[in-house]
């Protein structure tokens, strides 16, 4: 891969994570729209959560999450936030030292493992006849 092309990736990557918690702001401002604060604070939440509702290790699918979905989700909520305050948040986004951390999209993420894992385990359970 050549030089240019790696840092170009790499700025696009510091970028993203920035825009990311620029929608984390976005999500909890009250200048914001209503559909835009819905769809920020869903990307931001997903993206943010320490635990993926896809894990990596199942193939293809768990990376297609981090490298389409929430790309995509990244790009529309940005189109639904107002510029003016975009490049507000984005500086806000700049100045905070640490990225933050969606704690309730990680219980949300599990829930929804463990609501698959039962739904599963009474389809393949075998019905009682009497």
């Amino acid at each position: 891969m050549s030089r240019p092309l790696w840092s170009d990736l790499k700025a696009w990557a510091r970028e993203l994570k920035r825009d990311l918690v620029a929608l984390w702001i976005a999500a909890h401002d009250q200048r914001t729209p209503l559909l835009a604060k819905l769809l920020a604070a869903s990307v931001a939440a997903y993206a943010l959560s320490p635990i993926d509702l896809i894990p990596d290790f199942i193939p293809v699918l768990g990376y297609l999450d981090d490298l389409l979905i929430v790309p995509l989700g990244i790009f529309l909520a940005l189109r639904l936030v107002p510029p003016a305050l975009m490049t507000e948040f984005r500086i806000a986004a700049e100045a905070r030292s640490e990225r933050p951390v969606s704690r309730a999209a990680a219980v949300v993420v599990v829930a929804l493992w463990v609501a698959g894992v039962a739904a599963v385990a009474l389809w393949a359970w075998p019905a009682k006849t009497s």
